[in-house]
């Protein structure tokens, strides 16, 4: 709690990981005295540097996997536990083992004083782990970004880095020492960066092959990595049995873990920012092959040396930048063309602009429903329209999301409204300043944008507003499920003044039933007095501080319908759908989203492999929809007004049962669209249609 009084987000993010140093320093000690001692006990049990070296990190990859099961069933903090414990069981066995072997065979003071390290080969082998980490960082991000994209990402990665150092190091000892020595650091280097060439390639064989199942697709993506970072693992895992012996191995083993640290900050905080992705890696396949010369320098000539450096930086050259988004994307959004690149810790930042004009904001390659497509920029500025609507009299108004700035700038016909925008990636508020300024009315320059994590600003953040808006994204990416979780949703509720309001906005095409269920009932869970209202393929959730207002009191608040869209308020009270209570189904599970306990972002990478559940979710919500007659009482509709809801409510009907017919490739769906125009001609979908 102590750094969330920090402005800058840099600086927070800073001391995040000085408080995982300082919490994780302990157990992280601890396993740095665990190699030494194995060290000693595999003397008296012959064993190898390499073998002890090469199975602890075998172990390690298969550790890397456990979370996939454990996460998903037990949550985060009973996962924890289930380690600590089977951290507890190892740590009994290896004092038994202890126990049983004779001391006198595990330590012999006179053989470790006679073999020691020079400082310069305990600073080449460090920047050796300073290399391999800042490899790791770039290839998480990069394959990250093309194939995996979910909670998955870093387990198949780590399990391939892994996998590839341990296999490495138990077959090393029957490697020719100089041979490998002289060629390795050259042959590092050239793999690594050939590994960028093929980039492309896997990010096309990764998009182009289709798989019944997520473990299918994990296991062929993460050949599709090891075949781009295995030759360097391999010389990796090699390194540290080809150089030392049992006796100089564990300070070996510590200049490289102290390297390794070294490099993960250097890399994140300084490397990616500033060169890129791509540029971080060459420059870490350069530090590699330059490190790796100090062993075979004996058996090169440095002209040698000089010549395979000059190589490899004019190999690296034509790779410090990974391929355009355009190239990438190709399949996608075909006769696309870049227009911005920005890239941070935090994320990778793309502006496409299609063949007929429209913008694409992308993250991380994902496509974020962020395009200036017309329709996409009405159903964009809805989502703050309901809001403040629902509101009444909006003063202070935050929005967790600014992205392209199209959301926000619907609350532009609020004009007494102040507005605040939480979003940390520098690059979307660049590019909603310059390349989406057209179409969101130059919004960023007319409100106050706070570059913040929307979780954290919540945290710290003394103010109180009468809206907040939680914006869309894709909940089964890296992080963004806790977006949805409880503590998220109370944290907005303690934000809201006496009658405010709170909407979080879902794509009904990311979710399937149960998921869609878990995540209303974590709302419900924050706010009791609760409303759900759809438009089209989205969802609102919407948590009232107080009761929700009568409709003629709505009315009266209302900005004129052409300045917030055209619609009119009684097409908007015609997409209420009732309390999120009717939503949810007695014999369904009560499992909800919690920071600790995570579900949706484990359960929902399964669905992209199986057949859409969106028909199934929009027959499931006409089904549960409450009647015109509930909605009037609860509303208070005057008798000379039930009429306009009354078409409004058949016309938002008819337009969800005409997309799932649609869906079905019923040619009844255009007869119903029709029927909704006839029913309400302002419907946007309806006209649309």
């Amino acid at each position: 709690g102590l750094y969330l009084g920090l402005n800058d987000v840099d600086t927070w993010q800073f001391w995040q990981v000085c408080s995982a140093l300082l919490v994780l320093a302990l157990p992280a000690l601890a396993l740095g005295f665990a190699f030494p001692w194995m060290l000693r006990v595999g003397q008296s049990l012959k064993l190898s540097l390499g073998q002890l070296y090469g199975f602890n990190t075998l172990g390690g990859a298969l550790g890397a996997l456990s979370p996939l099961l454990l996460l998903p069933i037990l949550g985060w903090l009973a996962a924890l536990h289930a380690v600590a414990g089977l951290g507890i069981l190892i740590g009994v066995s290896l004092f038994i083992l202890a126990l049983n072997t004779s001391p006198q065979a595990t330590f012999n003071s006179s053989s470790c004083t006679t073999n020691k390290i020079s400082t310069s080969c305990l600073l080449a082998y460090a920047g050796m782990g300073a290399a391999a980490l800042m490899l790791e960082i770039a290839w998480t991000r990069a394959f990250g970004m093309i194939l995996l994209r979910t909670e998955y990402v870093l387990a198949v990665i780590l399990f391939v880095f892994l996998w590839g150092i341990g296999v490495g190091s138990v077959w090393a000892t029957r490697l020719p020492r100089s041979l490998v020595l002289a060629w390795a650091p050259m042959l590092a280097a050239v793999f690594a960066i050939v590994g960028l060439y093929a980039f492309p390639y896997v990010n096309d064989w990764g998009q182009h092959h289709t798989w019944g199942n997520l473990w299918s697709a994990l296991a062929f993506q993460g050949a599709l990595i090891a075949l781009c970072t295995l030759p360097v693992t391999l010389i990796l895992g090699a390194w540290l049995p080809l150089i030392a012996d049992k006796h100089q191995g564990a300070s070996l083993y510590a200049a490289n873990s102290l390297g390794a640290c070294f490099g993960a900050l250097l890399a994140g905080f300084v490397l990616i920012p500033h060169l890129g992705t791509s540029g971080t890696w060459v420059l870490a396949a350069i530090l590699l092959m330059v490190c790796g010369f100090y062993w075979s320098k004996q058996y090169q000539h440095r002209r040698i040396m000089l010549a395979a450096l000059i190589g490899v930086l004019i190999l690296g050259w034509f790779v410090k930048d990974l391929p355009p988004a355009s190239r990438l994307l190709a399949q996608e959004l075909p006769q696309s063309h870049d227009l911005y690149q920005s890239e941070d810790a935090v994320s990778i930042t793309h502006v496409l602009e299609r063949a007929d004009g429209q913008r694409i904001l992308l993250a991380d390659l994902q496509r974020m429903d962020a395009s200036t497509d017309p329709t996409s920029v009405a159903v964009q500025r809805n989502q703050a329209r309901l809001p403040l609507f629902l509101h009444g009299n909006p003063k202070q108004v935050l929005c967790l999301g600014l992205g392209t700035g199209i959301t926000a700038s619907g609350a532009l016909a609020w004009s007494q409204a102040h507005i605040d925008a939480v979003e940390l990636s520098q690059g979307a508020v660049y590019a909603s300043k310059t390349y989406f300024s057209k179409v969101n009315h130059g919004l960023p320059d007319r409100i106050h944008v706070i570059h913040d994590d929307a979780r954290r600003y919540l945290m710290r953040t003394n103010k109180h507003y009468d809206v907040i808006m939680g914006d869309l994204f894709h909940p089964d990416m890296v992080g963004r499920g806790a977006l949805l979780s409880v503590e998220q949703f109370e944290r907005a509720k303690q934000h809201l003044n006496s009658q405010g309001v709170f909407v979080q906005w879902l794509a009904l095409n990311q979710f399937d039933v149960n998921d869609l269920q878990v995540v209303i009932r974590s709302f419900i869970h924050a706010f009791a007095h609760n409303a759900v209202f759809i438009d089209a393929y989205r969802i609102a959730l919407v948590g009232f501080q107080g009761d929700m207002m009568d409709a003629e009191t709505l009315l009266q608040h209302a900005p004129d319908a052409q300045t917030w869209g055209g619609e009119g308020a009684w097409t908007w009270l015609g997409r209420y759908w009732g309390n999120a209570k009717v939503l949810l189904s007695p014999t369904t599970s009560t499992h909800m989203q919690s920071e600790w306990s995570p579900v949706i972002e484990y359960a929902l990478p399964h669905m992209r492999y199986q057949a859409s559940p969106l028909p199934h979710v929009l027959h499931w919500l006409l089904q549960s929809r409450i009647s015109l007659h509930v909605a009037v009482k609860k509303m208070a509709v005057s008798s000379k007004h039930q009429q306009a809801l009354k078409r409004a409510w058949a016309a938002t009907s008819l337009n969800m049962r005409a997309q799932w017919e649609a869906l079905q490739g019923k040619p009844s769906a255009a007869r119903l669209q029709a029927l909704a125009y006839r029913a309400n001609p302002q419907d946007r979908w309806a006209s649309f249609a």
